[in-house]
């Protein structure tokens, strides 16, 4: 027992405030004036995870030794991505087939509709029309993107002779350091978060919404604890979840507790090194993961759907439900680093599957989407963890965790 609470002290502060963090804002209405805590780690995370995922994948293509690898790195992290996507939203749909979660229609005022600009919508995915709009964590996607364009010019310029090469890996090394300092925070931040959301939202759990949500809670935590160690055995051979489940409660805690895989991005990193995992495969992996990758955030459309579906008295059959999984898995591009995905990825969905109804199914899925948020994010950012034992097996060999063993 020593030997765990000196290894996973940090850890186990984090849980401690996440769950003193629930009972005060179950006991006490008034913990809402707590979430200025939460607030404060947050904002602190973004402000150093921003230019660290700039420096970090620049860092990541500028020091490679070929321009082969970093393509390779990036188109097999892109497939992993859609495929393991792919499979969180049909185990939703099969499970919702045999669990109705249909619920009787709540009172909402009728309001406007709104609209989407499709091409706008893809155009600010991934660029900005100015250069400072970039070092936001609102357009992390085009942050990404300028930072690929970044280290290719790199290594067109010498690659990893070049002065530029190792600045950026510097910078890199420097704001990981100043992430570790800003960790040890966490334990008040996530106090202070779970304490204003339990305040705010407790009544909730118990209204019309509770089925919904506490299938999503079940289903989420199953997903990480049967599909995770499934990923990382095929991605790590043997030993492989043995070696994930090692790891993965931190970034499960941190994402749990920001509701936010940027903010996670740090932690995955650290644990990522940890485990042997190829600098350059977690520098391109991790940051576009923190906004491509979303198992959890595709589990959670196809539970939305689902339940409008439901309450509109609505067939969910097997057409509507393979459209439901594409859009599931595309809709929610770039919005899994933003804490509660800022109502896009809802709207996308609603406008798709139920135009006439807009103004009262919009408000509902974003009601679910806040509820579902920290398990959500956990099942996006804690995955981004595993899926570098899977890229890692295609680019670094099958192997390539036995020999970090031996080392």
């Amino acid at each position: 027992m020593k030997t765990f609470l000196k290894n996973n002290w940090f850890l186990c502060t984090m849980i401690l405030g996440i769950v003193l963090g629930c009972v005060v804002g179950f006991l006490w209405p008034g913990a809402t004036a707590m979430e200025p805590l939460g607030t404060l780690f947050i904002n602190l995370m973004f402000c150093v995870v921003v230019p660290m995922v700039f420096c970090s994948i620049s860092s990541a293509i500028a020091n490679m030794q070929s321009m082969k690898r970093a393509g390779k790195v990036m188109g097999t992290t892109l497939l992993t991505f859609l495929v393991t996507a792919a499979i969180a939203a049909v185990i939703m749909y099969v499970i919702v087939l045999f669990i109705p979660i249909y619920t009787a229609v709540p009172a909402f005022e009728e309001g406007e509709a709104g609209t989407i600009d499709a091409a706008s919508l893809i155009v600010n995915f991934f660029t900005k029309p100015d250069f400072p709009e970039l070092w936001s964590r609102r357009a992390i996607l085009p942050l990404i993107v300028a930072g690929i364009l970044f280290g290719f010019g790199v290594q067109m310029s010498g690659g990893p002779k070049t002065m530029t090469a190792k600045i950026l890996a510097d910078l890199t090394g420097v704001l990981m350091n100043v992430v570790r300092i800003i960790t040890y925070y966490a334990p008040i931040g996530f106090f202070g978060f779970f304490a204003s959301l339990v305040a705010t939202h407790g009544a909730d759990f118990v209204s019309n919404y509770a089925r919904a949500i506490i299938l999503y809670y079940v289903v989420a935590f199953a997903y990480m604890f049967v599909f995770f160690p499934i990923y990382a055995r095929f991605g790590g051979g043997k030993g492989g979840a043995k070696m994930m489940f090692r790891n993965l409660l931190r970034p499960a805690a941190v994402s749990f507790g920001t509701c936010s895989s940027v903010a996670t991005i740090p932690t995955n990193m650290e644990v990522s090194q940890r485990t042997g995992i190829s600098r350059d495969v977690t520098d391109i992996v991790l940051p576009m993961g923190a906004t491509m990758h979303m198992d959890g955030s595709a589990m959670g459309a196809i539970i939305k759907v689902a339940f409008l579906f439901g309450m509109f008295g609505l067939p969910f059959g097997t057409g509507k439900a393979i459209a439901a999984i594409i859009v599931a898995v595309l809709s929610s591009v770039a919005m899994s680093g933003i804490p509660g995905g800022g109502g896009t990825g809802e709207l996308v969905l609603v406008s798709l599957f139920f135009p006439e109804h807009l103004a009262v199914a919009f408000p509902i899925a974003l009601a679910i989407g806040e509820l579902i948020d920290p398990p959500a994010t956990m099942v996006n950012a804690a995955g981004d963890y595993v899926v570098s034992f899977i890229v890692s097996r295609f680019v670094d060999g099958r192997d390539w965790l036995q020999k970090q063993l031996k080392k």
